[in-house]
């Protein structure tokens, strides 16, 4: 199957016209080598490219070297950052970072971010998140503020692309080991058949409308911001609560990061400030409160 713009992701192909620049994230991985070089031979949007070295593996100043020259390949200016986490980082620690850097990418270019999560890392999310027990969130995975237009690409078909058009990627070592959730779920999504695949990938697009009819009734209820009622917060039961404070934060917080904000709303002082977590700061005057997203 050939890919190009007009068969990507339907979420993308809506926007495509409206914004004018793209900070792709560049791992040096075949996915987000493909992303990169659908997006860079066929359109004409500036786009940047982002690289976060996480530090935790020895050859990761390879993988930043790679995709420097990956960028400079396609004429593109190259943003990266290297933190020292260790190979003891949790997969965790490792995805608030990455994103931290990303995100601030974007914010300095007034670009909107993109990354290359295809349609088996979706599946792979919603094993993930029923394995740890969330409820229905836990389908509506990958569904934020970050553009994602290769969720109806398998991996084998990034492969081929990457293939057919002679890329050149990088291994990410740490793929291999048994020490990652994710990777242990890899294998059983990889078993899976066809027909279970294209019936979870269906009902994560219900469950991402769904999501989206939430927000916009939420929004009804508490308005656009950016101030809130703490006593009107005060008041609401707690899933409510946290339902609206995940609208609020713009879906970055874990549901026990939102129970730990929603106490903080019923007891902070008039000119505190709470850190929420995931770049979220949440300030306080006697009556309101308004969320700041500072990464």
């Amino acid at each position: 199957m050939e890919f190009s713009v007009f068969g990507l992701a339907s979420s993308f192909q809506r926007d495509f016209y409206k914004m004018n620049k793209y900070v792709v994230a560049v791992s040096g991985g075949v996915d987000s080598v493909v992303l990169l070089d659908i997006l860079a031979n066929q359109t004409d949007n500036e786009l940047i490219v982002a690289h976060f070295d996480h530090g935790i593996r020895q050859e990761s100043r390879r993988d930043a070297e790679f995709a420097k020259d990956l960028a400079k390949k396609y004429g593109l200016p190259f943003v990266s950052k290297r933190e020292e986490l260790g190979s003891d980082a949790s997969e965790e620690k490792a995805r608030d970072q990455r994103y931290a850097f990303l995100r601030s990418v974007a914010k300095k270019y007034d670009a909107q971010l993109v990354t290359a999560h295809h349609a088996d890392d979706v599946i792979e999310s919603i094993a993930i998140n029923l394995s740890r027990g969330t409820g229905w969130r836990g389908l509506a995975v990958l569904d934020s503020d970050v553009i994602r237009p290769l969720t109806e690409m398998k991996k084998s078909e990034t492969i081929n692309y990457a293939k057919k058009h002679e890329l050149q990627w990088v291994e990410d070592s740490t793929n291999k080991t048994d020490a990652y959730l994710r990777n242990r779920i890899r294998q059983q999504v990889a078993d899976l058949n066809e027909d279970v695949k294209r019936q979870l990938l269906a009902l994560w697009e219900t469950q991402k409308s769904i999501k989206a009819e939430i927000g916009l009734e939420a929004e009804k209820l508490i308005g656009s911001g950016p101030q809130y009622s703490r006593y009107f917060f005060s008041n609401l039961d707690e899933r409510v609560g946290s339902e609206l404070l995940w609208h609020i934060t713009k879906w970055r917080l874990t549901r026990p990061q939102r129970m730990k904000a929603l106490h903080a709303i019923k007891t902070f002082l008039p000119g505190k400030t709470y850190h929420a977590g995931w770049g979220i700061e949440i300030h306080f005057t006697s009556r309101n409160f308004t969320v700041k997203l500072i990464k």
